[in-house]
């Protein structure tokens, strides 16, 4: 029987693409394992018309990866049956589209079982709910953390916070200092919004995929050592999980996509433009899949890196229609120039430039062979090589 490895994406695009390209890794360094990476239906799911889930550009991307890397086979989980008849905020309709989908989840598995070896099951942050599904059918089961270590860190703790603290983040003075391990002291008001509420939805959510994470076989993080080391240690040396055993993280990062950078006449408009600019003369901008701004944010912005004079490369431009446009946390064109101009040509910004185009040359030795992301990767591959299920 052949040895498969399961992976469980979130739906939206940059968690796929984060998924494919582990998978991408496994295949390249260990052929002998199979990859399958499940797919959840989204036509269905609460707020559909709302949803940051590009089905169409996903649905695309999967066609390219299917035509470039047979070796990686994504099966299709069915639609959801049961819908809610209310619709839940964003982040919470995160975490229920995978809870809604268990029972397609637990056939999928059981069935992938019947005809292979499945040595690993490894979900995103978001398909918590699949960890009891995975535990039911003794299933090794590993989290793939797509954000930074220093994330996971106060998310690991979050269980012991909770426990010795009588209320919510948001209702602590601002002089208090929270003491999470492998981080600086931070104030309550600086942790994420959606931990900030004991009483939602979503900060129960994330507190049943911390103690979930913390029972795991292991964390995979996005990260390299020397990028995060002290959060990565503070992880590994049992710290952030202080009333009981830590599961192994594995730093393989960071995940460069196969396809982002080509030679010649294939190469993205972009980029060829990019090849042709003075070094260290361009900022870029990137907020992520889901990074949303309304009209008139992207304007200052806008304004601001026009009348910097500065080059720049902007990429996932998007507008949110239903933004608020009040004044609040709102960046003015004036004051993004300043910080540009700060950047780009003071000595203060030299430095950090020079401090950011180091650290880019220990992630590519971190990627080299002996580095410490390939030894990660290894060890984490040894894991599954000796697992029997």
């Amino acid at each position: 029987m052949e040895e498969v490895i399961v992976l469980y994406p979130s739906p939206g695009r940059g968690h796929i693409l984060a998924m494919v390209e582990l998978g991408k890794l496994l295949v390249k360094h260990h052929p002998s394992f199979s990859i399958t990476i499940l797919i959840l239906d989204t036509q269905n799911r609460p707020n559909a018309s709302t949803s940051p889930y590009a089905t169409s550009s996903t649905a695309q991307y999967i066609a390219s990866v299917n035509a470039t890397t047979p070796s990686i086979t994504f099966h299709h989980l069915p639609p959801i049956s049961d819908v809610p008849s209310t619709s839940p905020a964003a982040y919470e309709s995160g975490f229920l589209l995978p809870r809604l989908n268990n029972p397609n989840l637990h056939q999928a598995l059981q069935t992938i079982s019947q005809t292979s070896k499945l040595k690993a099951f490894i979900i995103d942050f978001f398909c918590d709910a699949s960890f009891e599904v995975a535990a039911n059918l003794s299933i090794p089961t590993f989290y793939f953390f797509t954000s930074s270590a220093s994330s996971l860190t106060a998310f690991l703790y979050l269980p012991t916070l909770h426990k010795n603290l009588d209320k919510s983040l948001k209702d602590l003075n601002d002089d208090v200092l929270l003491d999470i391990p492998g981080l600086p002291s931070i104030s309550a008001s600086e942790m994420p919004k959606n931990m900030s509420d004991r009483n939602t939805k979503v900060y129960e959510y994330f507190l049943n995929t911390a103690t979930h994470m913390a029972k795991s076989n292991g964390l995979i993080v996005n990260s390299f050592d020397l990028l995060e080391r002290k959060a990565i240690g503070a992880i590994s040396d049992g710290l952030c999980v202080p009333d009981g055993p830590s599961p192994p993280i594995f730093s393989i990062g960071p995940l460069i996509s196969s396809n982002s950078i080509q030679d010649g006449e294939n190469q993205h408009e972009c980029l060829n433009w990019l090849n042709l600019q003075p070094s260290q003369s361009v900022v870029f901008l990137s907020f992520g899949s889901m990074g949303l701004f309304s009209a008139k944010q992207l304007h200052e912005i806008a304004a601001g890196l026009e009348n910097s004079r500065q080059r720049f490369l902007w990429v996932e431009l998007k507008v949110a229609l239903a933004v608020n446009e009040s004044e609040d946390g709102l960046v003015s064109a004036a004051e993004l120039e300043k910080r540009v101009r700060e950047l780009m040509d003071s000595e203060a910004g030299k430095e950090v430039r020079q401090k950011v185009s180091a650290m880019r040359n220990a992630a590519v030795a971190a990627l080299e062979d002996g580095g410490s992301a390939r030894v990660a990767f290894a060890k984490l591959a040894e894991s599954w090589v000796t697992t029997t299920c």
